[in-house]
């Protein structure tokens, strides 16, 4: 188990970017985990949105980010990013990263949420 810290949510026009980090605290991910960002968006359950697997880099979109989001891995903070654009209202929500490992559906790592909100 071990601590993820996320940055980068806030404010953002339609149509504009945001680029969300989740960073391992006292450790680095290794090659036998996964990381997956998660939203919530008010009164909804929690959504997948992306997954990269952190040994072979392979990612993995739900069907409504496809296109618009990328996740990947951020070499100089040993992390992972969620680069959002072409932002819309229904991406508004508090956005979670999680650690698992590559083959389990439990995640024993969290982060704290960071919120990101889409004006009209």
């Amino acid at each position: 188990q071990v601590r993820l810290v996320e940055s980068g949510g806030g404010l953002v026009q339609v149509g504009g970017s945001l680029r969300l980090s989740c960073v391992p605290s006292g450790r680095t991910f290794d090659s036998t985990q996964k990381v997956v960002w998660f939203r919530q968006a008010p009164g909804k359950e929690r959504e997948f949105v992306a997954r990269i697997m952190w040994g072979d880099g392979t990612t993995y979109y739900t069907n409504s980010v496809k296109g618009r989001f990328a996740v990947g891995k951020d070499y100089y903070k040993n992390g992972v990013y969620l680069q959002m654009d072409s932002l819309k209202p229904a991406d508004t929500g508090v956005y979670y990263c999680a650690a698992a490992r590559a083959t389990s559906v439990e995640f024993d790592s969290w982060g704290q949420g960071t919120q990101v909100t889409v004006s009209s």
